[in-house]
């Protein structure tokens, strides 16, 4: 079995915590047609470097009922930078168009099966997963980018169209996963394509 959810699978729920001091779940979402969830954190710089590609699909979507839904699942023991009051920071700071969620027991990480950061899942009306991976092809350094896989997707699925792409391996730091080493990466995440 891999570790990752598969394409077809629902979205698991969840009930966490958010920067803007609310807790949310799936089901605060579901006005939403097309949901990206994806994890991702304060200190990768493959997150760094892609922010603002994120930023401009999740605002160029917006329109189209796609919520964008971030998760951070890093042990604040591994990176301290990953907490959740730099969390709030962060978001203060940039005014991210995504509801930031703080994953502390790491449970909703495992439920969907997150390897990296940043790892998007696309779900549609009924929360099927339809694209799993990555963002761009060059997260950390954008100006090299060739592919945007994300935005491809939800292009395709809005379109009515099969997504040509739906799996693709995410690239990025691994989750940090508490009580583990920082490189630490479950025996069988090479099982995703």
């Amino acid at each position: 079995m891999s570790f990752t959810l598969k394409l077809g699978q629902k979205a698991p729920d969840f009930h966490l915590p958010a920067t803007d001091g609310k807790v949310y779940g799936l089901n605060n979402f579901k006005t939403y047609d097309t949901l990206v969830i994806f994890f991702t954190c304060n200190h990768c710089p493959y997150v760094i470097g892609s922010d603002e590609v994120t930023r401009k699909t999740a605002e160029k979507f917006v329109s189209k009922n796609v919520g964008f839904v971030a998760i951070n699942s890093n042990s604040e023991k591994t990176y301290p930078e990953d907490s959740f009051d730099h969390m709030v920071e962060r978001m203060k700071n940039n005014r991210f168009p995504w509801t930031y969620l703080y994953d502390k027991s790491q449970d909703v990480a495992r439920s969907y099966g997150a390897l990296r950061t940043p790892h998007f899942y696309v779900f549609n009306k009924e929360r099927v997963l339809i694209y799993t991976g990555r963002g761009v092809d060059s997260p950390r350094n954008t100006s090299k980018m060739t592919v945007n896989d994300l935005e491809n997707a939800l292009n395709e699925h809005l379109s009515g169209k099969p997504i040509s792409v739906a799996l693709t391996n995410p690239i990025g730091c691994n989750v940090k996963w508490e009580g583990k080493d920082a490189h630490w990466m479950p025996a069988d995440a090479c099982d995703l394509v």
